[in-house]
């Protein structure tokens, strides 16, 4: 017998498509609607969001399916720590490491994007920022429905 997800594992797997997906609409909005485009850094923080909708999607028909769920969320929970880490590079409370987070930029590499400076920001959160925050949240969220005690009998 087919053991059935509960109300609260559905809605871990739900909660494990909307937010990736959710925000890397968010991004390609940004970057095509509004001339956004990504730095290096923000390439990083897509990443591990394309995984999780992988995962989450393997956690619709593959068992078993809560530990598809879980994957997932952990593969937010690594964009939003990248994200962190890029927020505190933007906000100066660390040194990046990658080459478009330096002082000096090469003139001849005009379309390189700073990693070191937010494009765009609301309530003084950054893009990386917002990422870090509902990414860690998102990915909390959905452990904490996976580890709900409500089961299908």
């Amino acid at each position: 017998m087919t053991r059935s997800l509960s109300a609260s594992d559905r809605f871990a797997r739900q909660l494990a498509f909307a937010v990736p997906a959710l925000l890397l609409a968010g991004a390609y909005v940004g970057q095509y609607g509004f001339g956004l485009y990504p730095c290096e850094m923000c390439w990083w923080q897509r990443w591990p969001h394309f995984a999780a909708i992988a995962f989450a999607f393997l956690g619709t028909f593959a068992p078993p399916k809560r530990f598809w769920i879980a994957i997932a969320a952990g593969g937010i929970l690594t964009s939003g720590l990248i994200g962190a880490f890029h927020a505190g590079v933007e906000y100066g409370w660390w040194q990046g490491i990658t080459g478009c987070a330096s002082g000096e930029v090469d003139l001849m590499s005009f379309d390189v994007v700073r990693c070191d400076e937010a494009a765009w920001s609301f309530i003084g959160i950054s893009l990386a920022g917002w990422n870090a925050l509902l990414s860690i949240g998102g990915a909390v969220a959905i452990w904490v429905l996976l580890a709900a005690k409500e089961r299908v009998k």
